[in-house]
């Protein structure tokens, strides 16, 4: 009949408003469905054609044809497209087909890098997709999480991930980690009984959410949102409607392509009216102004700028990290402040018993995680549980009353199932001796009070000697509210107000180190009397940590050698924060100052001294997702470049918003992924400052070899343009001038794209945000250096002319080579200033090195080689124009040589000590 009652629905049913305030028969009925039977066929499709898949968005896969038309959207790219559109309309086709072999050339190799990375971020979002047990017509079945609809009857059990958002209809002993939601690390009981309609999301104890994950309990609900109607949608929805600027290279590539247009337009606008005003043939002028535009354009900067990001990528995926724009690579190297999540990235996510608070005396407890090889102290001596019945007791206790499971996987390594607490329950207890599974041999379970949210406890009834035992733990205050004695090492004795509140001291105290504190307390009787919570024994506290990642600290303290802030911004609460801060050495946490997101209020509302405060503080805790945006906006508004590590949904916004997100791709969720720049493959923080390095190695590199472009094309800008002013014959004629840049100008700055750096990049501070790539001193040496090889070049034409006496065409010729090879020794003038001149990164490259030899080998090739020596219009110079070459090239690399020596060139700073 609910078959029927579901089918003869005209169209899909309305979705509940409130569900979770609600009835569970009611939404289910609401819904139009029968809880024992399921919807059928055609209901399933008309609901379907309503809502959607059950997809988060839906994310067509980015064609290759988008990626093609992306490469083409670059200032310089146009550039040279219409300095060849001009070469065509002049006559000029080889000009004009060989810049477009350089737009071609670059095309492919952005093409290339960038749809690899668009593909294999491609491949990780599926990497996300699930299968979900579903009752329908009365048969269950397993169907992709993509095909649920609003309705559908979802089978649950610990261990399952929740694919849409559900109304409990049953539970039993149902709890669920939703500190991917809500950044509460603890998991949640659940329940079948309606809240209140305008409870918050935490306090929906009736409800699983979508994103997050079944940690104890099996139950069965009704799906009452898909797709980006679940609150996980929602989240994802604000994650994508915050605003994404563009990176700091992009800005700068960008800046520097629109200097480079004005300058090409300027230098051929003023050399032509010059000529012309001089009487010169204005055809030969506007010839002579194409070859400036020609040399003005560094043609090599978009095609090497790639490759050297692109290789950047390669190197982080090494580094297990995924990069998901090219520029993102950079990006982390003008970090200065990185947000980090606690939960999962700065620690394991596992709980760790670490102390037990007893009547005799503070126990604790050694051995991280799952590891079952550790033992018990009391003032740094040995305890044996079974030496201090108190502690048995209270371990036993923390066994019995316990729903996780503590095995071995197929590699013999401990590995815990269900709530993380639980099992750091059962592994303090292998410690001592105790196997669950051999203690409830020996007392049976008879019956369990399954956790109340309310009373914050749980109780479990065992067998014990004929009668019966009652294990119970819980929230300190609940249990100790319970208890009327205490377990102490001469018995048990009477527990009065007095010491009651001594325990919650002990409590307060446990918690302030940042522990996650549990009461246990147990109770004897001859028969069941059905009240678990009445007349207890206190036996202790449990206070539980979870751990820190064991290379976070160096990592940390590498970032700070750097200059490199570390906010730590969670959803947990304040004092584990500043406990975990303070034990991985987190900069600025020694004072324990830490925010809570209650007292941050609007950002936009905040006075000047307020906002400077909240911007030098380590710790924020109890952050939403709306908070974190507004504090990466405070920070962005005060220069800084911001990175965004993290890993739940309640992360996504933020790391939509900052300036390169970095999600965890283990324990990452889909939204998160979707939203990040750079997704680390294998959670490692330490990974991210492997990626700030290389992030500054790839910044210096493409630096270098912008300042090498630049200089080299500002040469042949001066060469051309003064000879044309004083009537000299063009030193290089405009195919020449673009041989040059492809062949000197490409080689040599590729290679310095390729280098591993000077290897103190991690002893400087951070960029400032608006630094652009070329400084002023940069612009300065670029002068200096250009007009150093423009005087070689003209010094030797003019030799080869008046003292060689040579024919024009073999003086042009010596001419050209003094500037390529003026241009090829150039690439060594790009070491740091300070460094050794052999002994240094540049000079000791393979790849200059070998950029230096092919470039040597084309040059040769150019005056040599039949058929490319007449394109070119060259001719083979004579030994003394040889010599004459060699030896004016030289000289601008020996004057640059002395000038680094002597520190003419400023050294960059080194990051300040923040210790």
């Amino acid at each position: 009949m609910g078959q029927q009652a579901a089918s003869s629905v005209a169209g899909p049913a309305p979705l509940p408003e409130r569900p979770w305030a609600v009835e569970a028969g009611a939404v289910a009925a609401a819904l139009g469905v029968d809880p024992g039977l399921g919807l059928s066929a055609a209901e399933v499709l008309a609901r379907r054609r309503a809502h959607g898949p059950n997809l988060l968005r839906e994310t067509r896969p980015q064609s290759a044809w988008w990626v093609l038309v992306e490469q083409l959207r670059s200032l310089v790219v146009a550039l040279l497209g219409a300095a060849a559109v001009v070469s065509f309309a002049f006559d000029k086709g080889l000009e004009g087909l060989a810049i477009l072999l350089v737009v071609a050339l670059n095309t492919a190799i952005g093409f290339a890098t960038e749809l690899r990375a668009v593909r294999s971020m491609e491949a990780l979002r599926r990497m996300g997709q699930a299968l979900v047990r579903v009752r329908r017509e009365g048969v269950v079945r397993e169907l992709p999480a993509g095909e649920l609809v609003p309705g559908d009857l979802v089978l649950v059990e610990a261990g399952d991930v929740v694919t849409a958002d559900l109304r409990l209809l049953e539970a039993s002993k149902l709890q669920a980690d939703e500190s991917a939601l809500t950044g509460e690390s603890v998991p949640v009981g659940k329940h079948v009984a309606p809240v209140a309609a305008d409870a918050t999301l935490d306090e929906r104890r009736d409800m699983l959410f979508k994103g997050t994950a079944l940690t104890r309990g099996s139950g069965e609900a009704v799906v009452v949102a898909t797709g980006m109607a679940t609150e996980l949608g929602r989240i994802a929805s604000l994650a994508q409607a915050a605003e994404k600027a563009a990176t700091p290279l992009e800005r700068r590539l960008a800046e520097l392509g629109r200097r480079l247009i004005w300058l090409t337009l300027a230098i051929a606008a003023v050399t032509s009216a010059t000529g012309i005003l001089r009487g010169e043939d204005w055809l030969l002028m506007l010839e002579t102004g194409i070859a400036l535009a020609v040399a003005a354009v560094p043609e090599g900067l978009p095609i090497v700028a790639t490759l050297a990001l692109a290789r950047g990528m390669v190197r982080m995926a090494r580094r297990s990290a995924l990069v998901n724009r090219l520029a993102a690579v950079e990006t982390l190297g003008a970090t200065d402040v990185i947000f980090s999540d606690k939960t999962g990235t700065l620690t394991e996510n596992r709980m760790t018993v670490t102390d037990l608070a007893l009547a005799g005396g503070d126990v604790g407890v050694s051995g991280l995680g799952l590891e079952l090889a550790g033992g018990f102290t009391r003032a740094r001596a040995p305890v044996a549980p079974g030496d201090d019945p108190c502690l048995r007791r209270a371990l036993e206790v923390a066994v019995l009353c316990n729903n996780a499971s503590l095995a071995r996987d197929e590699d013999g390594a401990p590995a815990g199932t269900g709530d993380p607490m639980e099992v750091a329950l059962l592994v303090a207890g292998a410690k001592a001796g105790l196997e669950r599974g051999a203690l409830l041999r020996a007392r049976p379970e008879l019956r369990e009070e399954a956790f109340d949210p309310e009373r914050r406890m749980m109780a479990t009834v065992h067998r014990d000697d004929g009668g019966r035992r009652v294990a119970v733990k819980g929230a300190a205050e609940a249990v100790l509210a319970c208890c009327t004695r205490l377990c102490t090492p001469e018995g048990e004795r009477a527990l009065d107000d007095a010491t009651r509140e001594a325990w919650l001291a002990r409590d307060r105290a446990l918690a302030s180190r940042g522990l996650r504190v549990l009461a246990l307390a147990d109770r004897r009787d001859a028969d069941d009397r059905g009240e678990p919570y009445a007349d207890l024994c206190l036996l202790g506290l449990v206070g539980m940590l979870d751990p820190p990642r064991a290379e976070v600290a160096a990592a940390l303290e590498a970032a700070r050698r750097a200059g490199v802030r570390v906010v730590m911004v969670t959803g947990d609460q304040a004092a584990t924060a500043a406990a975990i801060a303070r034990q991985l050495g987190l900069p600025g946490a020694e004072d324990g100052t830490v925010v809570h997101g209650r007292d941050l209020g609007p950002l936009d509302e905040l006075d000047d001294e307020t906002r400077r405060r909240l911007v030098a503080t380590p710790i924020f805790a109890r952050v939403d997702p709306r908070q974190k945006l507004e504090l990466i906006a405070l920070h962005q508004r005060a220069g800084s470049v911001v990175a965004m590590t993290g890993d739940g949904v309640n992360d996504a916004p933020a790391l939509e918003k900052a300036d390169i997100g970095i999600a965890m791709g283990r324990r990452g969720t889909q939204v998160a992924r979707e939203a990040a720049d750079m997704v680390l493959r294998d959670d490692a923080f330490a990974s991210i400052v492997d990626a700030i390095h290389q992030g500054r190695v790839i910044f210096a590199n493409i630096r270098r070899f912008v300042v090498f472009l630049l200089s080299c094309n500002l040469s042949e800008i001066l060469v051309v343009f003064t000879a044309s002013a004083v009537g000299l014959p063009l030193p290089v004629l405009p195919l020449q001038i673009l041989y040059l840049n492809l062949v000197t100008d490409v080689f040599p700055a590729l290679a310095l794209g390729f280098g591993e750096g000077s290897g103190d990049a991690m002893r400087r501070p951070p960029r400032p945000a608006d630094e652009p790539i070329v400084t002023r001193a940069h612009w300065r040496e670029v002068f200096v250096q250009g007009l150093l090889i423009t005087v070689a070049v003209l010094a030797a034409l003019l030799l080869g002319l008046h003292v060689l006496v040579l024919g024009e065409g073999e003086a042009v010729t010596v001419s050209f080579l003094t500037l390529a090879l003026a241009q090829v020794w150039h690439v060594f003038d790009m070491r740091e200033p300070g460094t050794h001149p052999w002994r240094n990164d540049v000079a000791r490259s393979p790849w200059v090195l070998g950029a230096t030899a092919l470039c040597v080998s084309l040059l040769l090739a150019a005056v040599w080689l039949p058929g490319l020596r007449d394109v070119l219009a060259t001719v083979a110079p004579s030994p003394a124009g040889w010599a004459l070459a060699l030896g004016a090239s030289l000289v601008p690399m020996v004057i640059v040589q002395v000038r680094l020596q002597r520190g003419a060139v400023a050294v960059p700073p080194r990051a300040p000590d923040q210790g």
